[in-house]
């Protein structure tokens, strides 16, 4: 079995992935691209930029996680895979294969540490050394042979400030593993039941996602602004102050998180971590 295999069945069998009933789907299709795509021969591990000096300009506002202020990412990076795979075929004549952006269950996170992309971080996020962690991942699954790159070191040295600075302590004492069970991302967005009350206070300010882990990591000092223009914001987003999204209507939400991956939450969901955040004050 392979190491990647092991870790995911491991954690699975933990219950990290907590509600998330997906995650233990398909468990042979997420570990062998031959499933997903027949006569498979190499996976394309991509990554694309959407970080952004741009904040929330109310500092008491709840907090939106970077990753989800434009255009739901899905859609935008799904259309340039397709330009890819396009020239790919351009230029070197035909070959078969799918685009993946989170469509399907991959391993993104271990097929791109296995092409050198980065190393995994103790947060668990995939690294790259002097560039950082706020980068989607996107696969191709084509049947071409390709000389595959290797894996680099991992660079978190003695670092341990991502699992220091979490709040609801889903980072393992030791890193690397991480409880999606207990991770405010996974409440904030995944979660459709009550939120537990042991958790009250302990959000951090978040309503939807949380990008601590990676605001204290020190290969983010090296994060450049994106230049995704579909990644830019709605207006309104940024000025909104605090009482503003406590008292948002479903009409403003659709406004402002059109075509969003916010919308995944629902109003109803936005709404109820709006109200645990403030019955955590």
């Amino acid at each position: 079995m392979e190491p990647e295999t092991q870790r995911l069945e491991e954690w699975l069998n933990k219950g990290s992935h907590g509600k998330m009933g997906y995650m233990a789907n398909h468990f042979e299709k997420r570990t062998d691209p031959t499933k997903l795509v027949e006569g498979a021969k190499t996976v394309v591990s991509l990554m694309y930029n959407y970080h952004t000096e741009e904040k929330q300009q109310d500092p008491e506002a709840p907090k939106i996680s970077q990753y989800a202020y434009g255009k739901d990412y899905h859609f935008i990076l799904k259309a340039k895979l397709k330009e890819l795979f396009a020239f790919i075929n351009a230029e070197i004549g035909e070959v078969s294969g799918r685009v993946f952006v989170d469509s399907a269950p991959v391993l993104e996170r271990d097929w791109a540490r296995r092409s050198g992309l980065g190393w995994m971080g103790k947060n668990t996020m995939l690294i790259r050394p002097g560039i950082g962690s706020y980068y989607f991942l996107a696969e191709l699954i084509i049947d071409l042979e390709v000389e595959p790159d290797q894996p680099i070191k991992d660079y978190c040295g003695t670092c341990r400030r991502c699992i220091d600075a979490c709040p609801t302590d889903a980072i393992s004492p030791q890193g690397y593993i991480l409880d999606g069970s207990k991770c405010i991302s996974y409440f904030t967005i995944e979660l459709k039941d009550e939120l537990p009350s042991e958790f009250k206070g302990k959000f951090d300010n978040w309503m939807f996602g949380c990008d601590i882990c990676q605001e204290v990591c020190p290969w983010n000092r090296f994060a450049k602004q994106h230049n995704e223009p579909e990644f830019e914001p709605h207006p309104d987003l940024l000025s909104m102050k605090k009482q503003d999204w406590h008292e948002i209507t479903e009409e403003l939400f659709r406004s402002v998180f059109k075509k969003s991956a916010v919308k995944r939450t629902k109003y109803s969901g936005l709404k109820r971590n709006l109200k645990f955040l403030q019955e955590g004050k």
